[in-house]
Order: structure tokens, then sequence, then C-alpha cells
């Protein structure tokens, strides 16, 4: 029997998508290509279009919703701290900015903490500090050295200090200041410091370059050359912080301190958040060198409170670690049947390639299915689900994506 309301609910939410989607072209600044999807709803795992549409969520708003979509303690920290504060002055300190402190302090071992609204702020913080210690110890040094394949931010001088080829001409001039040198190389490292150095920066794991790790020996290496020359050591962990790789900090796997470290995405679970943390050695700065109008907002430390206590209190750092394990494991299993290789990652930042630039197509197919997954090239695929995770999930995406698999290499042969 023909049911007439829920067809004339399809067209209604139909006919909306279509109106946001026209006013979208409209009126957003192209940046990106984006489906004919418009986000509305979410929970957990999941999120729902305007269509009623719904999407296993393997991408994590890029590693953003540590703790899933609209969990309830970020619903509940913004609304008490909404009805409370929202604003004062970052001329002011406020309560949960002082309680977000001590705790970000207590459990990555650093000692002091400056807070920012985006991945980007929190490295050029780095930069700027970094700076600031070549003044006034190092004669005036003023460079970086940084990674080939790296990625730090999209404000013009974290583009310089990005190491992505295509990026080089783009916006020039770039800011001067950063060397690049390549993954792993640390003989190229070595030779790359100079009179001129003040830092060397780098991600211990490459998300956006395609997951690709710093080695162990390679670490220690860079860590005795900044002891060796009085140069900082930065550490990127805006993607890789606060669990992701299956400890609350990446540098936890190493055996090695950081001399700065940046935090983000997850950190806020989805509220705009970040953070630069040092020690007490590197606290250089005198009033007027760093500020912001939102730094260490009232509205923003509560929710970074709540989003870390959980991450903390549920040690998801071991549920990515355990689920980041089996995960890699499925799909080496997988690669035996279907044209996938180089399975690499940490906890439940993982990456695998494929052939033939076949990584953008696929990633569409298994969006068509209701799964989400990122082309982060032509040939690679990126996974970064929220650290809540569970194995009936693992298994939900793995049918997914051999079904996906299997039609689109049916329709290459």
């Amino acid at each position: 029997m023909l049911n007439i309301s829920s067809l004339e609910h399809d067209l209604n939410t139909k006919t909306q998508t279509t109106h946001l989607l026209k006013a979208a072209e409209k009126h957003v600044l192209f940046t990106a290509n984006r489906p004919d999807v418009v986000m509305a709803s979410g929970e957990g795992m999941w999120l729902h279009d305007t269509e009623g549409k719904t999407y296993l969520d393997f991408i994590g708003g890029w590693a953003v919703t540590a703790l899933g979509h609209s969990p309830a303690v970020l619903q509940q920290a913004l609304a008490k701290q909404a009805a409370t504060l929202v604003h004062a002055s970052p001329g002011f300190y406020n309560k949960p900015q002082i309680e977000f402190s001590e705790l970000l302090t207590s459990i990555s071992d650093m000692d002091k903490v400056f807070f920012t609204s985006t991945g980007a702020e929190a490295n050029e913080s780095a930069i700027k500090l970094a700076r600031k210690h070549g003044a006034l110890h190092l004669n005036g040094a003023y460079e970086i050295i940084t990674l080939t394949n790296s990625f730090h931010g999209r404000s013009l001088a974290m583009m310089s200090a990005t190491g992505k080829p295509h990026w080089k001409e783009l916006f020039a001039p770039k800011v001067d200041g950063f060397i690049h040198v390549p993954i792993n190389d640390i003989d190229a490292c070595f030779a790359a410091v100079t009179n001129n150095t003040c830092a060397i920066m780098l991600e211990l794991v490459q998300g956006e370059g395609g997951v690709h790790e710093v080695s162990e020996a390679y670490l220690y290496g860079i860590r005795k050359i900044c002891d060796m020359y009085g140069i900082v050591l930065i550490i990127d962990e805006v993607q890789t912080g606060l669990g992701r790789t299956g400890k609350l900090f990446a540098y936890q796997h190493y055996g090695i301190k950081p001399d700065i470290m940046t935090l983000g995405k997850g950190i806020g679970g989805g509220f705009p958040l970040s953070a630069m943390l040092t020690t007490n050695k590197y606290d250089l700065f005198q009033p007027g060198d760093q500020g912001g109008t939102y730094t260490g907002q009232p509205l923003a430390m509560a929710a970074g409170l709540a989003v870390v206590q959980e991450l903390v209190e549920r040690d998801l750092a071991a549920n990515a670690d355990r689920q980041g394990s089996y995960l890699i494991e499925t799909l080496n299993e997988l690669s035996h049947t279907f044209p996938i290789t180089k399975v690499r990652g940490k906890g439940l930042l993982i990456a695998f390639d494929l052939p033939e630039a076949m990584a953008p197509s696929l990633a569409a197919l298994c969006m068509s299915k209701g799964l989400l997954i990122n082309a982060s090239s032509s040939s690679t695929i990126r996974l970064m689900p929220p650290l809540i995770v569970e194995q009936s999930h693992i298994h939900q995406m793995l049918n997914l994506l051999k079904e996906s698999l299997q039609q689109l290499t049916m329709n290459v042969g």
C-alpha cells in the first residue's frame, strides 16, 4: 500500500536539502569540493543529513570528535558555562581556565599552557616562543627546521612551515625562516642546523601527510641535536595528542620529552580549541608578546576541561590502542583479497594505500553506502574514528568497505 505520508516527508526533506545547497552555493565562499549533502545532527559514531540518511563516521571531523558526536559531557559543560560566563577578557583569569591548565600540565609533564582556538594558532605560538628563545639565548637565531610532507596549519606562516610540495608557490611570497628536510633522515637534519637555527618542529605521525611515523632512532637523534645546540624541540600533537595514537600524547611512545608541544582537534571534542604547552625554562614571553581575544575564553575552557577529563577517566587512549590494533589486523587480512597495501598507523590514526589513484572514488562510494572515510591523497585512505569506537563499529565499517572495494575493483576490471 502506498504510504502518502512517507512520500510527502521524503519530498519535503529533499526540497529542504535542495534549497540549502542552492543557498550554500550562493553565499558560502568556495574553498572545497563538497558533496551535495547537508549534515544535520549526530550522536556517538553516527552523522545524519537533512534527508535522514545515516553515516558511520570514520573521519571524526578530522580527528576532532574524540568523544563522538554531541557527547553528553560536552553538552552539559557548555550549557552550564554559557549560563555562568561566556566571555570576559583575556586580561583576566577565569575559573575553568585555571582548572583546565592544572589538568593539562599534570597529565602532560609540562609546566605552562597558552590557549588558542585552532591548531595553526597553537603552532604560531610555538614558533613565536622558539624565536623569542633564539633572540634571547642564540644571538637572534630564528630559523625553524621542519619536515617535508608535514602539515602545521593554514596561516601564512604555518603554510610556510608545512612541507607540502604543492604549497610551495601558493600565496607567495612565503614567510622566511623555515627549512624543510626529509623525514627519518637524521643526517639531513644535522646538516640543516646553522647558527640561525632556533628550533626543530615535527609531527611524530604525519597525519595529513599520509600517516607516516618518525622512527625512534630518528627522534632520539633530533633530541640529541636540540640538546647539543641549545635549540628548541617542538612536537606538533595537534592531530596525535590526547589519546589518538594509543597514549595520551604520541611523544610518550618514544621516552623523550619535547620543549614545546601543541594540541588541537580532539582537545575540545568539536568546540574550537587548541593549546601550546611548554616547560618553565621556556616561560619567556613578556606582556604584549603574545595574546588574542579568545585565549583562555571561559566557554572554551569549560568545554576542554570536560572533554579531557572524560578522555582520561574513561582511558580512551587505551581503547584507541586496542581498537586500532584490531583495525590494522583486519585491514591486513583484507589486503589478501583486495588491492590494499602498506597498512600503517598508531592507535586510531591509520592509513592504507590503493593503486591507480582509487582513493577519492573509494571514499565517494563508501559515502554513498553510509560510511565516511578520508582520501588524504589520490592513493591513500586515512581513518580517524572517534576514540569511543568499538569492535561492532569496526565490523560495520569493514563490511561497507568490502562492498565498496568489490564494486570499485569490478568496475576498474
